[in-house]
């Protein structure tokens, strides 16, 4: 069984665990079996509570969440935006903490325009975002790299220490969406280059145990590009 240090890749139906000592926690469910996978992902058990932390799959907005995503269209009073997510999200006017001339909303944000902006609602009409807190706005500049959302977790590690990691070594301001889009800005399109690659390297061993020192072991091996 995975433990709070190592985990283990798991299939819908198999059993992670017997004996009553384990509780079932998200992505998992108790039967007379023991406690069983309920989708692909990552066994992981912390203080007796078993959970799988999913590989793969679409992304599920949560209010709250910064999501990373594109201008699709703009209506009379905001602009309707595509977060990776099975409907489109909306932006209100009244959620931009800035003025933005009704009659041209596309001098502030165009179709085609990323964007960093934060969940505040989800209701029976749809998804909605905000602009009004620290770090969101229109994307200007930097590059996007876009991974499975489930990915997310991995990238950003325990208390943000995989991130840090990143940040540290690229030297780049880092910002990731819950959707799966992040946001990448450095000095030189060099070290935007190279935290692009760093993420990609996590993302693809994302079911690996002990990652962590995997990474460390490629920035090692790669540093001359952390000079």
């Amino acid at each position: 069984m995975a433990t709070e240090n190592k985990r283990k890749v798991v299939i819908p139906g198999e059993v992670i665990a017997k004996g009553d000592d384990f509780l079932p926690g998200e992505g998992t469910e108790k039967t007379d079996q023991g406690i069983i996978a309920l989708r692909f992902g990552l066994a992981e058990e912390i203080n007796k509570l078993i959970k799988v932390i999913p590989l793969s799959g679409v992304y599920k907005p949560r209010r709250g969440n910064i999501v990373i995503g594109k201008v699709e269209n703009i209506t009379f009073n905001g602009w309707v935006i595509d977060i990776n997510a099975p409907e489109n999200a909306f932006l209100s006017l009244t959620e931009v903490p800035r003025y933005v001339n009704k009659n041209g909303l596309d001098e502030f944000m165009d179709i085609g325009d990323m964007v960093v902006a934060k969940i505040w609602s989800i209701n029976k009409r749809g998804i909605d975002l905000s602009l009004k807190s620290r770090g969101l706005g229109k994307i200007d500049e930097g590059l996007i790299v876009k991974i499975n959302p489930h990915k997310v977790p991995r990238i950003i590690g325990r208390e943000g220490s995989m991130i840090n990691l990143i940040k540290n070594k690229t030297r780049c301001n880092i910002t990731v969406g819950q959707n799966g889009f992040i946001w990448i800005k450095g000095e030189t399109i060099d070290d935007e280059l190279f935290s692009k690659k760093a993420i990609l390297f996590i993302a693809e061993r994302s079911y690996l145990s002990g990652l962590t020192e995997e990474v460390e072991k490629w920035f090692e091996q790669n540093k001359e590009k952390t000079k």
